[in-house]
């Protein structure tokens, strides 16, 4: 559609004029313009194609559709239920009757009239390029808020505010090599220490006389050194009671399984004790039968004598 086309009604006047404030083109080729095709490209860079700009169009057949931000085009149309479908089945009823089957698939909602499928294009360009991708300009790049936030307030500031923060870190620059000398000064004098130099903490404070804090942190780490010894000191006895305590228990668990053995085993003279009376049980049975035969045999010879 060219220039005459739009502003030939008030309703194509408006999405005329909305088009030129969002920078909208209408890139319809002759061919499209006499299928009723309306193509219009935006100035947002296409994330699947970083070279080429967006593309949307209006079909005759009431359709509007992405070109060229997927796989495929995709229609923008709302959706809706379609009317539900009937397909006879094989199956049959009480009577004999065939049953249907219904059917119902969600499809696109059409725009038959094409000023409202262009109205309807402006608005969900609107909604869904030009302001879910505010923070995207025209090359396609992504500026996040504290970043543009950032650059705004820079180029709000004036030469002065440059100046005060240029000295604020020159200060923590100085801060930053005076922390590394420090630690330079305790490694210096823990390694006059491991030597066994006697006279470590003279040398160290002559060596770095410009650092007047190093003696006291020296003091100070003697006494952690000093505290730490101690704790060592006292968690050796802690082990040492420990140890003794467990000896002790191993000792006693000795002696009681000793016992318990003893309960539930008879000794060695329990066991011969025993074994002589059941001994003399069975001496004096077998002693009591024999005199029994001995007088059965003597009242038989009696009566045959």
């Amino acid at each position: 559609m060219n220039f005459n086309e739009y502003s030939k009604d008030p309703r194509y006047w408006a999405v005329w004029q909305k088009m030129q404030l969002l920078d909208i083109r209408d890139v319809s080729t002759d061919r499209q313009d006499r299928n009723g095709t309306i193509v219009w490209r935006l100035p947002i860079k296409n994330n699947h194609k970083p070279t080429s700009f967006i593309e949307v169009a209006s079909f005759k057949t009431g359709y509007v559709r992405n070109q060229n931000s997927g796989y495929s085009n995709y229609q923008l149309n709302k959706r809706c239920q379609s009317e539900p479908e009937y397909f006879e089945t094989d199956k049959k009823d009480w009577c004999g009757r065939p049953l249907y089957r219904q059917f119902t698939t969600r499809s696109c909602k059409l725009i038959p009239i094409e000023i409202d499928r262009l109205e309807y294009l402006i608005s969900y360009c609107l909604k869904n390029y030009f302001i879910k991708r505010a923070n995207q300009v025209v090359e396609g790049k992504y500026v996040s808020q504290w970043y543009h936030d950032w650059s705004l307030e820079r180029a709000n500031k004036s030469d002065r505010v440059y100046e005060l923060e240029s000295q604020v870190n020159c200060g923590d620059k100085r801060i930053i090599d005076l922390k590394a000398k420090l630690k330079k000064v305790k490694r210096e004098c823990n390694q006059a220490y491991d030597c066994g130099l006697s006279d470590g903490k003279t040398k160290a404070n002559e060596t770095y006389s410009e650092n007047t804090g190093a003696m006291a942190r020296i003091n100070d780490l003697e006494e952690k050194l000093d505290d730490m010894t101690e704790c060592r000191d006292l968690h050796v006895d802690t082990i040492i009671k420990l140890e003794e305590k467990i000896v002790d228990m191993n000792d006693r668990k000795i002696d009681l399984e000793n016992k318990l053995s003893n309960a539930i085993s008879p000794t060695k003279y329990e066991v011969e004790k025993t074994y002589s009376v059941n001994l003399e049980h069975k001496l004096h049975n077998l002693q009591n039968k024999l005199a029994t035969i001995e007088r059965i045999a003597n009242d038989r010879n009696k009566w045959n004598g």
